[in-house]
């Protein structure tokens, strides 16, 4: 059988026309077409993490398409799998959004190496000025103005630099409308948690586009269970180990509030007092105790809907 919602139907329609359906898939590069379809057949629909699926002994060394399909089959009928939370298509579509914006991340990083991986090939220094991570414009005309002895590496040089404008353009674009688009459909929870100290407009669109509604979650404990802050605990009879941070987790979101921390302990006095209180312990488990703390305002200033005043105690 095709994998088509359309060609599932039409089977289901002629072999099991008077019995309830219900599908179960899991979340993955097929997105949320096929259970938006499903819904609109009248069937119940679950999207479900691959992770939750149960599996025996054997079944986590052998993976097979036919041996996954009747894992879940399996699950879906003891009653053991449960959804995830599906956005709807305007959060969803934000969301996109978002991504492109970190693959042009990933694509400025590169292609930067690839500059200053030449310049050293060919053994050119770069001035001690313009030796950091911020591309100035006079860097950048340094650039256009160096020449090597054949005309072979300035063109390479100059394909590079191509690229590089282009995707520093494109990075520029996609921020522009991320910001634009988060406000206009997400306003409200957009302005309150950029009343928050640390989060600026990226980080703000990041969470509204991939925690979805923060309303869903009932705790501190849920939010940072999900987005991977919370203490990894492995024990064997009288041995605990504690693991750091889980290994279940939301890598990308983690990651920027990590780096929304540092912003928070220059900004707030409460959040400095905070991690200075912490100073003599390893940075990064310091740094990831203000990330806790950042991630439960996060979710009171959306529950209270109430802005988050500088310098008022918690």
């Amino acid at each position: 059988m095709p994998p088509r919602p359309d060609a599932l139907k039409a089977y289901v329609t002629k072999h099991y026309g008077d019995y309830q359906v219900t599908t179960a898939y899991e979340a993955g590069c097929c997105g949320y077409y096929a259970h938006r379809c499903f819904e609109s057949y009248g069937w119940s629909s679950l999207v479900v993490n691959p992770a939750d699926i149960f599996r025996r002994g054997k079944e986590r060394f052998t993976k097979t398409d036919r041996i996954d399909a009747q894992l879940i089959a399996r699950e879906l009928k003891d009653g053991r799998l449960a959804s995830i939370c599906v956005p709807d298509k305007c959060r969803e579509q934000l969301r996109s959004l978002f991504r492109r914006r970190n693959d042009l991340v990933k694509d400025m990083r590169q292609i930067k190496s690839y500059i200053k991986m030449q310049l050293l090939y060919y053994g050119i220094e770069i001035p001690p000025e313009y030796d950091n991570d911020h591309w100035s414009h006079n860097f950048r005309h340094w650039l256009d103005d160096l020449k090597f002895e054949y005309d072979a590496g300035t063109e390479v040089l100059r394909s590079r630099l191509r690229s590089f404008r282009f995707i520093d353009q494109e990075f520029r674009d996609v921020s522009t409308l991320l910001r634009r688009h988060t406000k206009t459909h997400f306003k409200q929870d957009y302005m309150l948690l950029r009343s928050i100290p640390g989060i600026g407009p990226i980080v703000a669109s990041g969470i509204l586009s991939e925690l979805g509604n923060l309303r869903r979650f009932s705790s501190i404990k849920q939010l940072a269970g999900y987005v991977g802050l919370a203490p990894g605990i492995y024990q064997s009879g009288d041995t605990i180990r504690h693991t750091g941070v889980s290994m279940r987790a939301h890598r990308l979101i983690r990651s920027y509030f990590i780096e929304a921390s540092w912003q928070a302990i220059r900004t707030d006095p409460v959040m400095q007092a905070y991690y200075r209180k912490h100073q003599g312990k390893n940075v990064k488990s310091v740094i990831v105790k203000v990330a806790r703390k950042l991630l439960s305002r996060t979710l009171a200033v959306i529950k209270t809907g109430v802005p988050y005043e500088i310098g008022v105690v918690e």
